[in-house]
């Protein structure tokens, strides 16, 4: 008889629990937590003005409708809304969150393929907030809480200033004496 192994025992809630792709960053998180919370103000209000009637609910956003859904939660429900800002709550507090500055304006498609990817590969939880820094030139810059990484062009060119001043010196030391010669950067794919 083989020995019993136990996984290690997860909380129903966070089993099931999913956030949206749309629901990329800590605004979004922020945004369905507040919208939530003033449903949950208008059900009780509804309710003390007619005692007994199921109010109809508000409009609300389809990234709030989405997101219910993919958890199985009912709107009209207290304990289900309660638990979905509950969720949002720790959300907010635990998840990893990074930050990535482009030099032009990330599509939303582009965003969700990297939401996507961070969620299947980092955290489920994941969130990523976008920037804009034009001064980067091309590439991106990615912040985490302790750690930034730079892989931005500008960077790039920075850290090869020497080799490309070197090649710039070379190129017009030998133009000076009269011997052209193609540049030393166009033959540094040969050498690769």
């Amino acid at each position: 008889m083989a020995p019993e192994t136990h996984a290690a025992p997860q909380p129903q809630a966070a089993r099931s629990f999913k956030l949206p792709i749309a629901v990329s960053g800590l605004v979004e998180i922020r945004q369905l937590r507040r919208e939530l919370e003033q449903l949950e103000e208008f059900v009780r209000a509804e309710a003390l003005r007619e005692a007994g009637k199921q109010p109809a609910l508000p409009r609300t956003s389809k990234m709030l409708d989405s997101f219910a859904a993919d958890n199985g939660q009912q709107l009209l429900q207290t304990a289900d809304r309660q638990r979905l800002i509950g969720l949002l709550k720790k959300v907010e507090e635990t998840a990893p969150s990074i930050h990535m500055s482009f030099a032009v304006e990330a599509s939303a498609a582009f965003t969700a393929k990297v939401v996507s990817w961070l969620r299947a590969n980092v955290h489920p939880y994941a969130l990523l907030e976008v920037g804009l820094q034009p001064t980067i030139a091309a590439g991106c810059i990615l912040r985490t809480n302790n750690k930034v990484f730079d892989f931005s062009l500008r960077h790039r060119f920075e850290a090869a200033q020497t080799l490309l001043v070197q090649s710039l010196e070379d190129t017009m030391s030998e133009q000076a004496a009269g011997t052209p010669q193609a540049p030393a950067v166009a033959a540094a794919p040969e050498a690769q």
